[in-house]
């Protein structure tokens, strides 16, 4: 397989990437008579002539020892794979039925874990890839179903991380869009401020094995350029190995000039030769029993390292959605998470009746490092996977995928702007197109931004699930003291056992991390948690008439606040007043800054109902007059001076970190930020760049300067 990239010579600092260009696809016959996608930026084809399959499995997966370095892994280690070229995805699949066949030959593989990074500067268009793919699919019927599970999760084309996680299989496929340079820039960030020495907690993450699988450097110089060696570099370590089609001298001087040992071998088809190369460091390192080679001594490899102490138990403080996504990240990796909250779980700001999943819009060029696009994005996938799991167990939808409009009354983007985003993404549609759907008639509509893939989050359906999964474990708890030594975190609380005459009981809990997602409080608990803004909300809702329903919008809308039609589920009224079945409309939201109060204000009513009406006048004679009687729920958003969360480890802590401060966008923002944390605890590389990361430290300077 050969995949596309820039052709000419990047500079020593690449700019980050903007707009991405989609691959041009042709078309050429093989030699079975198949057709086979040909790079109409480069001239060359994505895969062999003779069998792309067959190829990629004797390149990249046989020359990098995958069925024996994976069959080996121990419990819940994570083995990485990187990629230059994703292509047409047939090296991510063919390790992916790899994968897949040796879990079920290999018990023991059920907690491991394979993470497939990639990277692609052109990507080649779903209409595209969903013709090639099914070819494939057709050719070898053993690919069909992860094909169609690919299909289903490819991303748009934007710039930036797109993580797309196949759970049940225990792998995780991240796509870098962007130059490739660029792109292995942005992975592995360390935050080396934060290193004892002889840390045991901390476990830097390493490539594993790299398919170096561009177009030909007669074709496209680029991605064998000294900026990609140098990266593959830092990030490989001994042991690390490489395969490649490619015997060319360019690529052969780069990879000896920087640490690794190369040998020729048998190529595929009508190649005579290929290259494979491993990391081998000092020879006296390496332990002859580590070393594989194959029955004609045509490789030289070996397997990695043992895991370092993988955390077994986590606490987790806060049962909001920060706290629940966390632990439920946490968890899908094999820990065993306890949930604390001093309440319930939403019982705050996140116990919302509905939560509104659209993204904070920006200009395209700064996408890449735009938390709340990667956010949307992962979020909706996760919501989606979330809904299988629902169907399954015959519970309410976590995400109603209605879509949204946008009004652009409040916002940083126009409609220029929104047209160099993915149609499947944001859009504009037209002003008739744009009535129909919302069911306004006065409004002007000419500007807007529909969000097709937008909906409404179910946060009581959200919390059954994530409370339902084996690995966790909630109590209620107040909080009172926490104590960290060199090998352990202790969490010291007291339980209520007897409401009736008010007594409790101390409870300490021993962990082997603990993360603080306390929200505002979250500073209470460890002073070295910066004092947030406490932004409080509140959210009003009242059940309509047939006679409003006609005339209220019928999907939801931005304005300068939001407003969203829905029908109550079971277990809405745990916290909320909602009867299940009966038809509701949800406005809002207040914004009363340094306030932390959580009483119901009517003037709040009245204000999310005059903000309604002050953008949209006509629906004056379809909203009730009397808001008194309307249900309402304040909560407290908590959001740092720079608006960005709180994600990472704490300043001068083994084991304790913080998921907090995610304002009004925590459904969105949550599920991203927690595998960020999730990978990071475990040594793993995150679906974040190293400047989002940086952006992110709970220990950054602006947010702990003096005054």
């Amino acid at each position: 397989m050969r995949k596309p990239h820039k052709a000419s010579k990047p500079p020593k600092k690449p700019a980050p990437p903007n707009v991405i260009t989609p691959a041009k696809i042709a078309w050429q016959t093989d030699d079975a008579g198949n057709q086979v996608p040909v790079s109409g930026e480069f001239g060359d084809v994505y895969f062999s002539h003779a069998d792309g399959l067959a190829e990629s499995r004797h390149v990249f997966l046989a020359h990098n020892q995958l069925p024996e370095r994976l069959a080996n892994l121990a419990d819940k280690q994570c083995f990485t794979v990187a990629e230059l070229g994703f292509g047409t995805g047939l090296n991510f699949l063919a390790t992916w039925q790899l994968w897949r066949e040796l879990r079920v030959q290999q018990p023991h593989l059920t907690s491991a874990r394979l993470h497939f990074i990639t990277t692609e500067k052109y990507p080649i268009p779903l209409t595209d890839l969903t013709q090639i793919l099914i070819l494939w699919a057709q050719r070898a019927p053993e690919l069909a179903e992860i094909v169609e599970q690919l299909l289903a999760s490819y991303p748009p084309l934007i710039a930036g991380c797109h993580r797309l996680s196949f759970i049940e299989d225990s792998i995780t496929l991240d796509i870098w869009l962007g130059d490739a340079a660029h792109s292995l820039a942005s992975l592995g960030a360390l935050d080396t401020s934060n290193i004892f020495d002889n840390d045991s907690a901390i476990k830097r993450p390493y490539v594993d094995a790299w398919f170096l699988d561009g177009f030909a450097p007669s074709c496209n110089e680029t991605l064998w350029a000294e900026s990609i060696f140098t990266q593959m570099q830092r990030l490989s370590r001994t042991g690390t190995t490489a395969a490649t089609y490619s015997c060319a001298s360019i690529v052969k001087r780069g990879l000896q000039a920087h640490g690794f040992s190369i040998k020729k071998v048998k190529g595929f088809g009508r190649k005579r030769e290929m290259l494979t190369a491993v990391i081998a460091g000092n020879s006296d390192s390496l332990p002859d029993s580590l070393a594989l080679n194959d029955n004609n001594n045509n490789n030289i490899c070996v397997l990695p390292d043992p895991p370092n102490h993988i955390p077994s138990h986590t606490v987790v403080i806060g049962a909001g959605v920060a706290g629940l996504l966390t632990a439920w990240t946490l968890a899908n990796r094999g820990m065993t998470v306890t949930i604390v909250d001093k309440t319930a779980p939403l019982a705050g700001a996140s116990g919302n009746p509905r939560a509104l999943l659209a993204p904070n819009m920006t200009p395209i060029h700064h996408v890449y490092e735009h938390l709340h696009t990667i956010g949307y994005l992962y979020s909706g996938r996760l919501y989606r996977y979330f809904n299988q799991q629902a169907a399954l167990q015959q519970t309410p939808l976590i995400l109603e995928q209605t879509g949204t409009l946008d009004l652009l009354i409040k916002t940083n983007i126009g409609t220029a702007q929104i047209a160099d985003y993915p149609n499947e993404m944001a859009t504009t549609i037209t002003t008739e197109e744009a009535r129909r759907l919302s069911g306004l008639k006065a409004k002007d509509l000419a500007d807007n931004l529909y969000l097709p893939q937008s909906g409404l989050v179910n946060p009581q359906a959200l919390k059954t699930i994530i409370l339902a999964h084996p690995n966790i474990n909630y109590q209620q708890l107040s909080v009172t003291d926490v104590k960290e030594t060199a090998d352990k975190v202790t969490v010291i609380g007291e339980k209520e056992i007897n409401i009736d005459n008010n007594s409790q009981s101390s409870i300490n809990i021993c962990a082997d991390n603990l993360v603080i997602c306390a929200a505002y409080e979250s500073h209470q608990l460890d002073k070295r948690i910066v004092a947030c803004r406490t932004i409080r909300g509140q959210l009003s809702w009242f059940t309509p008439t047939d006679e409003q329903i006609a005339g209220l919008p019928k999907l939801p809308l931005k304005y300068s606040g939001y407003c969203a039609p829905f029908i109550g589920q079971s277990g809405d009224a745990e916290i909320n007043m909602i009867a299940e079945g009966q038809p509701q409309f949800l406005l809002g939201a207040s914004f009363i800054d340094a306030d932390a109060s959580i009483d119901i204000r009517r003037e709040e009513n009245q204000q999310n109902y005059d903000k309604l009406l002050e953008d949209m006048p006509e629906l004056g004679n379809v909203l009730p007059d009397d808001t008194g009687a309307w249900q309402a729920r304040a909560g407290v958003r908590t959001q740092t001076i720079d608006y960005h969360p709180l994600v990472g480890r704490l300043a001068q802590s083994r084991r304790i970190w913080t998921l907090s401060a995610m304002g009004a966008k925590g459904y969105a923002l949550a599920p991203i930020c927690a595998e960020a944390l999730a990978d990071m605890m475990l040594g793993c590389f995150t679906p974040l760049s190293a400047v989002t990361l940086a952006r992110l430290s709970p220990n950054r300077a602006r947010l702990h300067k003096a005054g």
